[in-house]
Order: structure tokens, then C-alpha cells, then sequence
């Protein structure tokens, strides 16, 4: 992933729950945040549309289960509009 990609979804993720950069690593789920309820799931989608400009199908943001999984999924639509 690109540093400013995974800087910025850091941000995000600091941002949305409320944790410590070092926190968020690939595997990193929402069964290891407490905070990571159906609420701050929208949250972290909305913020993450915003900051990418990307839009995310509902069948997409079901699997946006995992920071690796939003990894990948973020790489693709950013490569798809010439973003990344």
C-alpha cells in the first residue's frame, strides 16, 4: 500500500475510533475494536468516501471487515480512477 494511502486510512481510523495509530495494523477487525458497532461501521465508510473521494457499493461495505480488506478494496477503486 502506498504510505499515503495507509497514512490517511490511519487518520481515518484514529479519527472514527478513537485509537492510537500503532493500534491499527492489517489484521486488525472489528471483533478487536469495541468500538466498531454498525454506527461507527457507517462512520468509518462515510469517512473513508470523503478523504478518497470513492464510492462504496452496500455489497462492498459488508466486506469492509478487516483493515486489510479495506486495503485491498481501496487500492482497487483508487487504481481504477488513476488515484493511487
Amino acid at each position: 500500500m502506498s504510505v499515503a494511502v495507509e497514512h490517511r486510512l490511519q487518520r481515518i481510523f484514529t479519527d472514527v475510533f478513537a485509537l492510537p495509530a500503532e493500534h491499527i495494523r492489517p489484521e486488525t477487525s472489528p471483533e478487536m475494536i469495541e468500538s466498531w458497532d454498525s454506527v461507527n461501521h457507517l462512520n468509518l465508510v462515510l469517512a473513508m468516501e470523503q478523504e478518497f473521494d470513492v464510492q462504496f457499493t452496500p455489497e462492498e461495505i459488508e466486506q469492509l471487515l478487516s483493515v486489510d480488506a479495506i486495503v485491498k478494496l481501496l487500492e482497487e477503486k483508487l487504481q481504477a480512477t488513476g488515484s493511487l
